[in-house]
């Protein structure tokens, strides 16, 4: 037995012996090929949470141009958008993607996104996204988005926590006023006082006169104010009547009730005929009910006078819809040649957008479109070419971001035809077809 196990032990140490001297001699590949190698994640950046499902993907920003997003999103915040340009920002600034090469850990940019959708009612995926954003506390921007998301959402506690919360900038008037707030909710005696350094330091006498009328407790407040969300949560705290004030923007869309649908919609007055019927009710997103409406429509039978509207009416369809259309382009390029000058425009602007949509021109309707006067665009040249290139890259963060652009330069009623038409073929091309879509509806609406 003694034998057998000093045999065993002795077999035991050869092998032991042996064993490093085999990996001494395996060649650097073999070494290399037995490696684990670890692979470092990047960590989430101020744009990677997600607002919501905007079906965008996870590298909408890639490639997007910093100095291009810094211009912009600010930009949604201050100037009144279209409906079709509100509903491509509210989607792009939604989605959770890490953010254009060196912005994404920019505060100031993350809260000019989280401010912008507040704007455009999106309040409850601007709550979610910094709800789930690092940092809140140590910048005043973020921290002021979230207030002023919590107070539109009519949560006065959230609001009244992320001020205590701050940790930098709390002298500013804001922060003041949004104290002497929840000073005031919370029955504190440093309210007045709060109030008083407030007015000290800027006097607003509509915050004074609604939150020293909260702070008496009796007396008449005054007319409602919706300037802001301070003003929104104070009239509303006094159960004043809101619908006697002009709302701003955000407080319009907090109003509401509930974030605005993700697809454009278009009020429109519905004019005597089944045409302009069938028009409203395709603005409103009824498409189904609009072809059901042009399926009792014969051409023939139709006036005269509304043989162009009927024309548009196949057009908005063709658009809405995503399919092709070349007869009803064919015809309107052929209207587009005839009668008077402004149905001309109309008629040659509505085959322009259908065109830049993806319907084919015939060769006949292609020379007798090339004559056609139509405006020139308004976007600066340079732009234009940026947003074309970044198509032709597939880049759909920045393509957005430039049709975006000159959207908010146009106002509320949208670009004209010719950057419009330039504006639906770049989002085609970036895979942002029911936006290229929107764009080409609404121009159509413009015409009828």
């Amino acid at each position: 037995m003694h034998i057998a196990r000093s045999r065993i032990l002795a077999a035991l140490t050869a092998c032991a012996l042996v064993l490093p001297s085999a990996a001494l001699t395996q060649t650097p590949a073999e070494v290399s090929s037995e490696t684990v190698t670890a692979t470092t994640l990047q960590a989430p950046d101020l744009f990677s949470a997600a607002g919501r499902d905007t079906g965008l993907g996870p590298d909408l920003w890639r490639d997007a141009s910093a100095a291009t997003a810094r211009t912009v999103i600010p930009l949604l915040a201050e100037r009144p958008l279209s409906p079709a340009a509100s509903a491509l920002a509210r989607a792009v600034l939604a989605t959770g993607a890490r953010g254009p090469q060196g912005a994404g850990d920019d505060p100031d940019l993350a809260a000019a996104r989280a401010r912008a959708l507040i704007v455009l009612g999106e309040i409850p995926a601007a709550r979610s996204i910094l709800g789930r954003t690092a940092g809140v506390d140590r910048h005043q921007g973020l921290s002021r988005a979230a207030a002023d998301a919590a107070l539109l959402a009519d949560d006065d506690a959230g609001a009244c926590e992320t001020a205590q919360a701050l940790s930098v900038d709390r002298d500013q008037i804001y922060w003041l006023r949004l104290r002497a707030y929840c000073q005031a909710l919370a029955g504190a005696p440093a309210a007045q006082l709060t109030l008083d350094l407030a007015q000290n330091v800027e006097r607003d006498a509509v915050f004074g006169r609604l939150l020293g009328a909260r702070l008496a407790g009796a007396g008449d407040p005054g007319a409602p104010s919706l300037r802001n969300s301070l003003d929104y949560a104070l009239s509303r705290n006094l159960g004043l009547d809101l619908s006697q004030a002009e709302p701003a923007a955000p407080i319009a869309a907090a109003l509401g009730g509930e974030a605005p649908p993700p697809t454009a919609r278009w009020p429109v007055i519905a004019t005597e005929g089944p045409v302009a019927a069938a028009i409203a009710v395709l603005a409103q997103g009824d498409l189904a009910l609009a072809e059901n409406v042009r399926a009792t429509l014969v051409q023939d039978e139709i006036p005269q006078a509304e043989v162009l509207d009927l024309a548009l009416l196949d057009a908005l369809i063709a658009a809405a819809s995503g399919r092709p259309d070349r007869p009803t382009l064919d015809r309107l390029v052929e209207r587009g040649g005839i009668g008077e000058a402004r149905d001309r425009r109309r008629a040659q602007d509505a085959a322009l957008l259908l065109s830049a949509l993806g319907t084919p021109l015939s060769p006949q309707a292609r020379g007798e479109f090339a004559g056609f006067a139509i405006a020139a665009p308004k976007a600066p040249p340079a732009r234009i070419f940026a947003m074309e290139q970044a198509a032709r890259g597939g880049l759909p963060g920045e393509t957005a971001l430039l049709a975006l652009w000159t959207s908010a330069e146009a106002g509320p009623t949208g670009p004209a035809p010719a950057d419009r038409a330039r504006i639906i073929a770049a989002l085609s091309a970036v895979g942002l077809v029911d936006h290229a879509q929107a764009y080409a509806v609404e121009g159509l609406l413009a015409l009828r």
